[in-house]
């Protein structure tokens, strides 16, 4: 690797960034450019690997503006053998205070496409050789318009009291079925969205419904229209039953709302929910691989 250059970026070289061509165009992403003009993305937290001055390795790392938490590694791209990105790697994280977290996108059904595994590979090995340990997988679903299925009318479906009626909810649901944006409010604003979804989203209950069959509270759900984009916020239930009619609940509450797509992020262990999310209409559009240090709460 004698001939590599590995070094930052510096203001106004969004360009060098851009040089190196998209190896997963299908993946919905920011531009490049478009983060540094929003203060997500820096030059000094873009790093670069170059053989005779063509970018072979590219990393970026995204903190938005007022966030609390330390930047994290949002776009890692690699054009070259696992050393060159690990080398990247190594270099940024002496220069930005050690490792932190890297959050892999992917599209849908990666392990099952020979065609993206053939990108993935060499970036992913790269962060595993830089000390990072691949841990948690994420699936982000997108409903766009789909038929809801049919209400039974077993359940009924009302907006919480207050927050306090939500909070005492969320205190008996030991894991969410969906948390949408989990990521950002931890980084964001060192909130932890199962345990405390109005810390992220705000005290307004209108976006929330409490699923209730006789009268007892079965499950709930808090939607956000007005986010980046309408989404099924947080999804947890005292009743597995109740899962597929909160869900068409909540797209209902959006699309009310002037929804022409929602989108939830579950868990990749989570089948069930998974199942349960295709049968509403959701379809997958993503994949999110988390690669933290290994002595991270992650």
């Amino acid at each position: 690797m004698t001939d590599l250059v590995i070094r930052p970026l510096v203001a106004g070289e969004e360009h060098v960034f851009d040089s190196m061509p998209d190896p997963l165009p299908q993946l919905r992403q920011v531009a490049y450019a478009d983060g540094v003009a929003g203060g997500g993305y820096r030059p000094e937290t873009t790093w670069v690997a170059l053989r005779a001055d063509r970018v072979v390795g590219r990393a970026a790392w995204l903190l938005p503006p007022g966030a609390i938490g330390a930047p994290w590694l949002d776009r890692f791209d690699l054009d070259a053998e696992p050393e060159v990105g690990a080398a990247l790697l190594r270099a940024a994280h002496e220069a930005l205070g050690g490792p932190g977290l890297y959050y892999a996108a992917l599209p849908a059904h990666w392990r099952r496409r020979p065609e993206v595994l053939a990108v993935v590979r060499a970036p992913m090995a790269a962060a595993q050789l830089a000390g990072l340990v691949e841990r948690e997988e994420r699936i982000r679903c997108s409903w766009t318009g789909a038929p809801l299925p049919a209400s039974s009318g077993r359940y009924d479906f009302r907006t919480p009291a207050d927050a306090a009626e939500i909070n005492a909810l969320v205190a008996r649901i030991a894991e969410p079925d969906v948390l949408t944006g989990v990521e950002t409010a931890r980084v964001v604003s060192g909130i932890d969205l199962a345990t405390d979804p109005l810390g992220w989203l705000g005290d307004a209950v209108q976006g929330w419904r409490v699923a209730t069959e006789a009268g007892r509270p079965v499950g709930l759900v808090g939607t956000a229209g007005d986010a980046c984009f309408p989404l099924l916020a947080y999804l947890g239930l005292l009743d597995e039953a109740a899962r597929p009619e909160l869900l068409a609940e909540a797209v209902r509450v959006l699309v009310a709302g002037g929804a022409r797509e929602v989108i939830a992020d579950v868990e990749a262990h989570r089948v069930a929910v998974l199942a349960e999310l295709e049968r509403t209409g959701f379809r997958q559009l993503r994949t999110r691989v988390t690669f933290a240090p290994p002595n991270s709460q992650e």
